[in-house]
């Protein structure tokens, strides 16, 4: 398996492990529609773009960290790792304010997103 497809996989798991599944109300259903849109779109990305060769760091069995699958994935020239945090905190934001019942800071955070990434 390359290194991308690897990066990609575990970019996929950090993010879905970061959904909160515990609420299916319409706010929680929009927040999982965004964070879908959001996997498929890094991973599309992920998959068309550039690899690279396996770093000393990969071949010691270690796990990679958001931070390393980011600055990889920068190195790389596809998402920047500040995009993906902005959009992550963004939608952790949005997951909160649904929690508490604040529609609408659910729905400013969704929004944000929406400009920040998808435009």
């Amino acid at each position: 398996m390359s290194i991308q497809r690897s990066l990609v996989a575990c970019v996929a798991v950090v993010l879905a492990a970061s959904i909160s599944a515990s609420f299916a109300n319409q706010g929680s259903q929009e927040i999982d529609r965004v964070q879908a849109k959001f996997d498929t779109i890094l991973e599309a990305q992920a998959g068309a773009g550039p690899s690279a060769r396996e770093s000393a760091a990969g071949t010691m069995h270690r796990q990679p960290t958001p931070g390393s699958i980011a600055a990889a994935e920068s190195k790389l020239g596809d998402v920047s790792p500040e995009k993906v945090q902005a959009v992550e905190a963004l939608l952790t934001r949005a997951r909160e304010a649904d929690r508490l019942g604040d529609q609408s800071a659910c729905e400013q955070a969704l929004a944000e997103v929406q400009r920040i990434f998808f435009q």
